[in-house]
């Protein structure tokens, strides 16, 4: 008896753990996102969603707060009460294998404390010239098609930080869904200083850093102007 209460307790459970670290991971790869989202996306019931977002919230994995939307979006929808959206918590992104550790964080403040806030700055730049030396070499072979934005996500897509790439009229969003030094960075902000010096480097234009997950943002989100087509006067010539 003792068995087959345990196996169906087993065959219970398990089913809900994958589901739940799939819709886990759905928000740590998407970004924020409604429960009628990512049911969709998910292929998940409605009430099954709804079920599984509590049990997250609950253990502290996501939390929910109000969308951030125009007066003309909450027009559009009428007088109703805007969907929630579901963001992943500092515990939640510990669930997915920080880089980052309690020794490198000591580490750091012992040398700010030792040496001055320029001994960090030195590391963060020495951390940005890193990635940027291995963004480029990964980047050197990309295909035609793909875009250096685009190519870009994907090198740091492989690096931990779940990134994507959106194209708007004026430039493309850079969107870090993760981030493995989160905790650091946000005691050290030197660090995503740097790290923004090194995509202008990378892109070849200056970009603008909107939003950090260091900083309590849901994620870290850069914006890439379109590069303006230079035009050049010639002069008459001799």
């Amino acid at each position: 008896m003792g068995e087959l209460r345990n196996t169906s307790v087993v065959k219970k459970i398990e089913p809900d753990s994958r589901t739940r670290d799939r819709l886990a991971r759905a928000i740590l790869e998407g970004g924020p996102a409604t429960a009628v989202d990512l049911g969709k996306r998910l292929s998940i019931t409605p009430a099954g969603i709804r079920r599984h977002l509590d049990a997250l919230v609950a253990e502290g994995i996501l939390t929910s707060r109000e969308p951030y939307q125009s007066a003309a979006a909450l027009d559009s929808r009428g007088r109703g009460r805007p969907a929630k959206v579901f963001l992943m918590t500092d515990l939640g992104r510990e669930t997915f294998e920080h880089s980052y550790d309690d020794l490198a964080l000591s580490a750091l403040k012992f040398i700010a404390t030792q040496n001055g806030s320029n001994s960090i700055k030195a590391f963060a730049d020495q951390r940005a010239a890193d990635i940027e030396n291995r963004a480029t070499l990964a980047m050197k072979n990309k295909d035609s098609k793909t875009s250096t934005s685009e190519a870009l996500a994907s090198f740091l897509s492989d690096e931990g930080f779940a990134a994507s790439v959106t194209t708007g009229p004026t430039g493309d969003q850079l969107c870090q869904h993760h981030c493995p030094v989160a905790h650091v960075a946000a005691q050290f902000p030197e660090i995503c200083d740097s790290e923004t010096e090194s995509f202008s480097r990378i892109l070849g234009t200056h970009v603008q850093r909107l939003a950090t997950i260091a900083h309590g943002d849901g994620v870290c989100t850069t914006f890439i102007p379109k590069k303006t087509q230079q035009k050049t006067t010639t002069g008459a010539r001799a």
